[in-house]
């Protein structure tokens, strides 16, 4: 290793002092999945699940958890079909970007999410110990059981995967230059 110590431990405290969170939602009608980094030790961690209540009560709670834990942007991952092409849920999925934007004041980014809970659940399955179990809701959707049982929901560990997807993308743009 070269160079002078002195000068790279002074490096390392300038980069951890301008690191901040960075908050990833993976969007739903009913649920919205959150993980945090932080922007210098880029480590995508799932966070938490977050009940939707109503845009108004949602926005206000997103703007709190923001501000209650450094954040300064926000990834939301954007549900795209497998052949590139937005349908109804990308385009919720991006007004809802646009209201976190104008809500919260933060810089908000879209990220390709396909496969994300497919992903989130072997990770689950393989990392993490849990068996994801669908059950039909009375609406005839796929709803995962035993979230409970878990630390961590499939809604979380998606939201997971797409600010790793959003951090590899932003190394590979940082390294390029």
């Amino acid at each position: 290793m070269s160079g002078n110590p002195e000068k790279s431990g002074v490096l390392a405290a300038e980069r951890a002092q301008a690191a901040f969170k960075i908050l990833a939602l993976d969007y739903g009608r009913t649920k919205i999945g959150l993980a945090l980094a932080d922007s210098a030790a880029r480590i995508a961690k799932p966070y938490n699940t977050m009940e939707r209540i109503n845009r108004n009560e949602d926005m206000r709670r997103l703007r709190e958890l923001a501000r209650d834990l450094g954040v300064r942007q926000i990834v939301v991952g954007l549900p795209l079909r497998l052949d590139g092409t937005g349908g109804e849920m990308a385009d919720e999925a991006t007004r809802f970007a646009q209201r976190v934007h104008k809500q919260t004041g933060l810089p908000v980014e879209l990220v390709d999410e396909r496969l994300s809970s497919w992903e989130a659940e072997r990770i689950l399955e393989e990392e993490m110990g849990r068996r994801i179990v669908h059950e039909e809701t009375p609406q005839g959707r796929r709803k995962s059981a035993g979230a409970a049982d878990g630390k961590y929901t499939v809604d979380a560990v998606a939201a997971m995967v797409i600010l790793r997807e959003y951090l590899a993308r932003t190394a590979q743009t940082e390294g390029s230059r």
